[in-house]
């Protein structure tokens, strides 16, 4: 087999400070906060596809933190404490990726969001009115308003939904472009002199005395001193056993909608179901929890049980009485962690791995990735 080239063994192949299994928003802002701290060391991102095709590049494109429904979940299963910490570094994560690159370059509106309330969840609208009240001045020390949520039932006709008794509002949430935020920061990094090598897949690695071999689906292996694994489907034996589960979230978008009554992006049912204007289309996604077991695998194909889900609730709550057609369905593939929250974890002398970002990655990934880059730069190598 013929060798590298002198130039590949002094660029591409060079030995490592760090290598980074998966170009995701993991990864990457993993690699920004690390290259930010340590601008001398050698980094390399490396992505087993074209593109990354995970959640990342697939999901629905909402900056948001997480509707009231879904924190109140968060707190009766995480505890309140913990629920208030993943919704401090949410709201913080945007607020980076807002500051740091350009909001425009990402496609980013700042549209609100709202939160649909069926009428058999809250009877009595005073009761609404309190969780609404309770929340916020839990919340106030995080976001310093007074009124993150507030009750905006007025706008539900104008909308035009039907099957909803309340609306919540929220002023802080927007939109983005994933695919955008992906390429943009890639670039970001690559100016920073980070290296990224697409359809280089992580095969296994093998750690020596004073540096791992990282072994991938190409003839020659990286050697790098640390390495960190950011991919929620790494090959088997390279995380721990029941670390992390998939989630597949699937996605469906209607045709133009003449006269679409909303922007915004707007949750239902704990987060379970959230849809949003991509101009004057609709994008729906969600509906999981109609099929908890069969939704958790890595299979990228959509299967019709949750597609019909989709459709019945475009056509009887978004959409009621009138006629649309799907363009564009998909799925992608959530990395849930065990424990409910993301993992930072060392796994062994070299090796690390930042994965588990549920289904809000897009806002929680900055900080977690700084929180990754302190882990591994921690120890001297």
């Amino acid at each position: 087999m013929p060798d590298h080239s002198i130039w590949e063994l002094d660029t591409f192949y060079q030995p490592q400070d760090l290598l980074i299994a998966g170009s995701g928003f993991m990864g990457l802002w993993s690699a920004f906060y690390t290259k930010q701290r340590r601008p001398d060391w050698n980094i390399i991102v490396i992505e087993k596809n074209a593109h990354p095709l995970g959640a990342s590049t697939r999901n629905a494109g909402f900056a948001c933190f997480g509707s009231l429904t879904e924190l109140l979940d968060d707190a009766r299963t995480m505890g309140e404490e913990a629920m208030l910490a993943t919704f401090s570094m949410r709201y913080e994560g945007i607020r980076r990726i807002l500051s740091l690159l350009d909001p425009s370059s990402i496609s980013y509106e700042h549209a609100g969001g709202y939160e649909l309330i069926p009428p058999e969840q809250y009877a009595r609208p005073c009761d609404l009115r309190n969780v609404v009240e309770n929340m916020n001045a839990l919340l106030s020390s995080i976001t310093h308003q007074l009124n993150t949520f507030e009750l905006a039932n007025d706008e539900i006709a104008r909308f035009g939904f039907a099957h909803v008794s309340a609306l919540i509002k929220n002023n802080l949430e927007g939109q983005l472009h994933p695919g955008k935020l992906v390429s943009v920061l890639s670039s970001f990094l690559q100016k920073m002199g980070v290296r990224i090598l697409m359809n280089t897949g992580l095969r296994s690695y093998e750690e020596l005395d004073n540096e791992t071999i990282v072994y991938t689906n190409h003839p020659y292996p990286f050697y790098t001193k640390k390495l960190l694994v950011c991919t929620n489907h790494a090959p088997e034996g390279v995380l721990p056993p029941g670390i992390i589960r998939p989630a597949r979230g699937q996605v469906i978008v209607t045709a133009p909608i003449p006269d679409l009554a909303f922007t915004g992006s707007f949750h239902f049912d704990k987060g379970y179901y959230y849809f949003r204007n991509l101009g004057n289309r609709v994008l729906l996604g969600g509906a999981r929890n109609k099929a908890f077991e069969a939704e958790q695998t890595t299979d990228r194909s959509i299967s019709p049980l949750i597609q019909e889900e989709l459709e019945r609730f475009l056509g009887q709550v978004i959409l009621p009485g009138k006629k649309f057609t799907i363009e564009h369905r998909w799925s992608g593939i959530m990395g849930m962690p065990a424990g409910g929250e993301p993992i930072v974890r060392k796994l062994s002398s070299r090796c690390y791995c930042a994965l588990g970002l549920g289904g809000i990655g897009v806002a929680i990934a900055p900080v977690i990735g700084e929180k990754t880059a302190a882990m591994i730069l921690a120890e001297a190598i």
